[in-house]
């Protein structure tokens, strides 16, 4: 379970444009602005945070957000490909985590992977 992330980007309103978008289909939407970082949140307790970068130089983020359904997993992977994001995996199971790990993993406009994960079995 995650509690909250934080990334720091280059550009806020182009990652703000791009996690409404790939973060609708999971019920995930920003909800507070606090100066120049904006929070994201769904279902659960957990948030995530976008704020400016305090330099340039950043390194790869590995996030995975909890998905209720295969269905948004699917839909958070659709929702990527109509932004142009990299996909890293279409979505599928990956039996080498867990038999019921079903996830699809991109790239965000800052090169950090995401992934939308689901651990419901079927569908």
């Amino acid at each position: 379970m995650i509690d909250h992330v934080s990334l720091q980007v280059l550009d806020v309103p182009l990652s703000r444009a791009f996690y409404e978008a790939v973060l609708a289909p999971l019920d995930i939407h920003p909800g507070h602005l606090d100066g120049a970082a904006v929070g994201f949140f769904g279902f659960g307790a957990g948030s995530f945070w976008i704020s400016p970068a305090p330099r340039a130089e950043d390194r790869e983020l590995h996030i995975a957000f909890g998905a209720r359904t295969r269905d948004e997993v699917h839909a958070f992977h659709q929702a990527a490909l109509a932004v142009g994001a990299v996909v890293l995996h279409a979505p599928l199971v990956f039996p080498e985590y867990d038999p019921q790990y079903f996830a699809a993993f991109i790239r965000d406009p800052e090169g950090h992977n995401i992934e939308a994960v689901c651990r419901q079995a079927g569908g």
